[in-house]
């Protein structure tokens, strides 16, 4: 599986002979290859007149592109407001609350972005080829889809210490721009433009996972709302900056802690470890049918429902467990 940003083939369509030679050498003769673009074909054509573009058949003729367009940006960080005022109004009847959570279309994002990694899985598994995932900066969609891609496909990424490397290495190594992401919360009044819940996305769609496959990733719901809370506000350096370029000018390492240093001590890691993990070397497909899709009321009802039953719950089983 690769990643990277959109050609900058331009309005001229220009062509970049080193890219193609590294697409190139990466199937052997007959070997075909997937690029899947996360963008609307309409949006790739559009990205033409600033620079951008897409791989054209000509140039590279083993690789086939699939559009699979992924809401980012504005649209999302709307959405995603919506739902949480959804969320916050305790008088809606049922009628009010199902047209509010249908209207905010969040479950209709988590669905788009878990199809298009079992796409990418599925290119990858059951056709044995090599994939390319792009959108435009490769910084956002690009990342959600080969992350939530490598969670399906590779038992080691649904361990604890293997999705802590999994989030380095493709969500802050890669450069997803986290201060002008998650600058402010779903109840600013603000509306800054560069704001947009993917990370928020992807620990849905691992939540979503995580309940389909409720033995095979080693880490628990804790974790993942851990890790929403520490991306928006945190005491730690880990989700600092938008790059590691930036992240080296403010000496991030040299002058804060980092996030994964403190979750693995042996007096914290057991907080987030799931008590009913069991191995599963198997790729796991998740349903995306619509009544496989849930609302995550562990996030979204946190500060209007008293979660103490299901922790009661949690520690009972971490006991028969243990026992």
């Amino acid at each position: 599986m690769l990643r990277s940003s959109q050609p900058l083939t331009g309005p001229n369509r220009k062509r970049c002979r080193e890219d193609e030679v590294l697409l190139g050498t990466v199937l052997d003769e007959g070997e075909r290859g997937f690029i899947i673009d996360t963008r609307s074909a309409q949006a790739a054509k559009q990205a033409r007149m600033t620079g951008g573009g897409t791989e054209p058949k000509s140039s590279y003729p083993q690789w086939r592109r699939l559009h699979r367009p992924l809401e980012r940006g504005r649209p999302l960080q709307e959405s995603f407001i919506k739902l949480v005022e959804a969320c916050n109004d305790t008088s809606a009847n049922m009628d009010r609350w199902l047209s509010r959570l249908e209207s905010c279309r969040w479950l209709s994002h988590v669905k788009a972005a878990l199809s298009t990694a079992c796409l990418a899985a599925q290119c990858m598994d059951r056709e044995e080829a090599s994939v390319l995932v792009h959108g435009a900066e490769g910084t956002d969609t690009t990342l959600l889809v080969t992350a939530l891609a490598q969670v399906i496909l590779d038992p080691s990424c649904r361990t604890l210490v293997g999705f802590q490397g999994l989030l380095e290495r493709e969500w802050i190594e890669a450069g997803h721009p986290f201060h002008l992401r998650c600058a402010r919360s779903a109840y600013s009044h603000a509306r800054l433009k560069q704001e947009a819940p993917l990370f928020l996305l992807f620990l849905d769609c691992v939540w979503q996972l995580s309940r389909q496959f409720p033995f095979s990733l080693e880490f628990s719901e804790r974790l993942l709302l851990t890790l929403f809370d520490n991306a928006y506000a945190s005491a730690y350096g880990t989700f600092l900056c938008n790059n590691e370029k930036e992240r080296c000018l403010c000496k991030v390492k040299e002058n804060t802690h980092s996030l994964w240093a403190w979750l693995n001590q042996p007096g914290e890691k057991t907080k987030y470890l799931n008590p009913l993990y069991s191995h599963n070397t198997l790729v796991i497909w998740p349903s995306v049918e619509p009544q496989s899709i849930q609302l995550w009321q562990g996030l979204f009802f946190r500060w209007i429902r008293s979660s103490q039953y299901v922790d009661e719950a949690w520690a009972e089983i971490q006991r028969l467990v243990e026992g």
